[in-house]
């Protein structure tokens, strides 16, 4: 289908702007309008994934790697700004999970969302338009205009449908994300004016800036603003603290789409700009961003574990998990990479899917304070079985979709070259993180689930009101989707082959000066020893 793209990413802005003359008294007919466009949204995505094979063969022949390409068309000529839009395996497994957890966001908010529907459902569309493009994007200056245009409706869904903090929660996080986005924007600026002049111009597109040979120094300046910008996104420690208070007062809806899409944004941006346009500033920036990686896997499962809020436990999960996932990127191996990107389809499904059946639960007990609940497996046998099923994702239990992509980051990391860091002490970290990991979760699901029902308001709030069907339709292709990955992965994996060897091309000269550089090192002296001095030669008789 020609445009497959466009079409995907602005259906929901059309339905947004359609929804606008629906009146506001209609709600079923706006909630029920919303999640079917979302459902179609996500229909139009599945030829992304069936048409694959087909629409990289046409690529290699086009000797393009992106694939389902749409332009260059001129947009903003006097700049040097195009329409232009691309994308290779990894964003088009993005494409997917946007396109999907969209439909999930919507059908959980019908009974959630009770006040201002319309303006609800509306930011919600416009933030899928948002995220999809940036997903979708290969100019510099559209993919910027898209990462902006997400900032404004998940700043409305967290400052008006959100907890009793929800301002400041939506405040910080406008703010944070604003001043990364400065200073990405100082990064572009930098590459956009090394491209040569076309008609007088300079140029944004992406292929022009991937011809670029940047000097090593001012390489490592751009990619010093690149990593701030991206860093807050994902978050990594210690621009984290946005986060938790985002989390905690976004409706569930919100927590679904934030956790799920986009913190993925900010690991999307290191594998798409950061780490193939600035290769030589990676491999130097290579062990600050794993040292903060380990800790923020470390200080994430460490600090979950004296949550006393639910949704608190899985806000600080998120740290832990994507900060695995820059890890596994940061390894600079095939394995790393790989491991890393299903980390993040990963995280997408079993933190999306967490934030869910919070939700579900605080819909009955407007609560989520652990130490009211306890013995909810006798009250909700289908609902605890879910949970359990999404725990044991998280955790990375064998069988299951976490798994994969944490074993794969381990042996990226057991296999990364000795001469750009100590990858064994990394791997030991890294486990150690996992067994902090599923520390958090079981202790949760204990507390929750076993044991006593000892608050008197659980039984009579939760007794005989399991799961709805509702409910049960969207976590149940969650569980599908975490069997199937864990069972059987190779097609999610095949689809990256492209993505990570283009990366790891762009990468291997900055590697091999790097290795060479080590080599030319001359060995250390020995250590001096406590030899008598020589005693001087006395000078000739005249």
């Amino acid at each position: 289908m020609p445009y497959i793209l466009s079409i995907i990413t602005y259906i929901p802005l059309l339905a947004a702007f359609v929804i606008l003359f629906i009146p506001k008294d209609q709600t079923k007919l706006i909630k029920y309008s919303t999640t079917a466009v979302f459902f179609l949204d996500f229909l139009l995505s599945l030829p992304l994934w069936f048409g694959w094979s087909q629409a990289q063969a046409a690529a290699d022949a086009a000797h393009t790697m992106w694939v389902f390409e749409e332009g260059p068309f001129p947009w903003i000529t006097s700049l040097g700004a195009s329409y232009h839009f691309g994308v290779d395996g990894m964003s088009m497994l993005l494409v997917l999970l946007t396109t999907f957890l969209g439909v999930l966001a919507a059908w959980s908010s019908w009974q959630y969302i009770q006040n201002r529907e319309k303006e609800y459902y509306i930011w919600l569309l416009v933030l899928q338009t948002g995220m999809l493009g940036v997903f979708c994007s290969l100019d510099f200056f559209l993919f910027y205009v898209f990462w902006e245009v997400m900032l404004v409706p998940m700043y409305f869904l967290i400052g008006i449908w959100g907890g009793p903090n929800k301002l400041y929660a939506a405040i910080k996080f406008f703010l944070y994300t604003l001043a990364g986005s400065v200073l990405m924007l100082i990064g572009i600026l930098v590459l956009y004016f090394r491209t040569p002049l076309v008609n007088g111009v300079h140029s944004f597109d992406l292929n022009s800036i991937l011809a670029l040979h940047l000097d090593p120094a001012l390489q490592w300046w751009v990619f010093a603003a690149f990593f701030v910008g991206f860093a807050i996104k994902v978050p990594m420690f210690p621009f984290h603290t946005w986060l938790p208070d985002a989390h905690v007062e976004a409706p569930t809806a919100g927590s679904v789409i934030l956790a799920g899409v986009l913190l993925k944004m900010g690991t999307y941006g290191f594998y798409r700009f950061a780490i193939p346009i600035l290769p030589d500033a990676t491999v130097k920036w290579l062990p600050f961003v794993l040292i903060l990686s380990i800790i923020g896997v470390i200080y994430g499962a460490m600090v979950s574990l004296v949550q006393k809020d639910m949704k608190k436990l899985v806000a600080y999960s998120s740290v832990s998990h994507l900060g695995f996932a820059m890890a596994g990127m940061f390894t600079l191996t095939v394995a790393g990479m790989k491991g890393s990107i299903l980390q993040m389809i990963n995280h997408g499904i079993s933190t999306g899917g967490l934030f869910l059946l919070v939700g579900i639960i605080y819909e009955r007990m407007h609560t989520r304070e652990i130490k009211l609940y306890g013995g909810l497996a006798k009250l909700m046998p289908v609902y605890a079985a879910f949970f359990m099923i999404i725990t044991l994702s998280s955790i990375g239990l064998p069988g299951l979709n976490g798994f994969v992509g944490e074993i794969m980051i381990l042996l990226g990391a057991y296999t990364m070259p000795s001469y750009l860091i100590f990858s064994k002490s990394l791997l030991f970290l890294l486990v150690s993180g996992m067994l902090l990991g599923a520390a958090y979760m079981l202790w949760m699901y204990q507390r929750v689930f076993f044991g006593e029902v000892t608050n008197p308001h659980l039984e009579e709030h939760v007794k005989g009101h399991d799961m709805t069907g509702r409910e049960l339709g969207y976590m149940i292709p969650l569980v599908v989707l975490a069997l199937w990955i864990g069972l059987y992965p190779k097609p999610v994996l095949d689809k990256m082959d492209r993505s990570v060897a283009f990366v790891m091309q762009r990468l291997q000269p900055a590697m091999e000066r790097v290795e060479a550089a080590k080599e030319l090192k001359p060995p250390a002296l020995p250590p001096a020893t406590l030899a008598p001095a020589a005693e001087p030669t006395p000078a000739p008789e005249r």
